[in-house]
This record gives C-alpha cells, structure tokens and sequence, in this order.
C-alpha cells in the first residue's frame, strides 16, 4: 500500500491561487489595506501583506542561496507593489524546483524571530508554502469581520473537486 503525496509543484499550485485570489480581490477593494490588524506585529492590513510577501520571497532567496532582501526594503503601499514582490519570489521558487538542487540540503539562516537556524531546503520551501495560506486565512476572517466576503473557496479539495 502506498501512501498519498503532495508534491512541491501541487504546493506551489494551490499557494500560487491563494495569492491570485487575494490579489484580484484587494485590487477591487483597495481599501482593505488601511485596515487594522494585530496579525504578525502588523498594523494595518498591508503590513500584514508585507510580511506574507517578504517571507515568500526571503525563503525563495535562501533556497536559492541568492543575497537575501532586507525586510524594510519590501514595499507595501499599494496591491501591485506588493504582488509584485509576490511574483518575484514565485520566479524563483519555480526556478528552484527546476533545477538541480539537493533539498535534503540543511540551510543555515537568521530569522527575524527566532536568530540563527538551519533547516532542510524542503522544510523551508513547504513552510513557505503554508505560512501564506495560514496567514491568508487569518486575513479571511479579519476582513469578514469588517463586512467583506471572499468570492472564492480557499479550501485544498477545490483544487481537484468534481460537482455535479
């Protein structure tokens, strides 16, 4: 018998529509970003954003053992600055699990949080995957609070569910 996998590229698929989804939607509600919110030492609704993105395109960065970028240098004044750091951390994500890597590999790296730690290039890439969506859920819930409503279903069984 074997057992199920998810695979990093299955991962990144459903990570890469969270992010689609939450994109269209702040674009069409600009003003979600000047909401308050406590989640992740932010202070607004694009700080939090911030923070998702920066640990997207940091952990990219480390797999990828490119320079990484300074967490003050992430913009995050409007929704394209902001999706845009996005993207450039998907880039290199795909990028990375195209190439040749060893991801057993252990990476030596300083969090903003913890200092000094080392983890696998897998285990870095899947906790980058899930911090956004955890992060995104917890947004999902603050801005519903504030009268908003996502029109999509962020659940993994919509990736692959049939509906008669």
């Amino acid at each position: 018998m074997s057992e199920p996998v998810l695979t990093a590229l299955e991962a990144l698929k459903w990570f890469e529509n969270a992010s689609d989804n939450w994109r269209k939607f702040l674009t069409t509600n600009p003003e979600i970003l000047s909401i308050s919110c406590d989640i992740a030492g932010a202070v607004t609704v694009a700080q939090l954003l911030q923070h998702i993105v920066a640990v997207e395109l940091r952990w990219s960065e480390r797999i990828a053992r490119l320079p990484e970028t300074n967490y003050e240098q992430i913009p995050f004044g409007s929704v394209d600055a902001i999706y845009a750091t996005h993207d450039r951390a998907v880039d290199i994500f795909h990028k990375s699990l195209a190439a040749d890597l060893d991801w057993d590999q252990t990476i030596d790296f300083v969090t903003r949080t913890y200092g000094p730690a080392s983890a696998s290039r897998k285990t870095i890439f899947f906790h980058a995957m899930f911090h956004s969506t955890r992060h995104y859920a917890q947004l999902g819930t603050l801005i519903r609070q504030h009268g908003y409503k996502a029109d999509w279903v962020a659940d993994y069984l919509f990736m692959g569910i049939t509906l008669p």
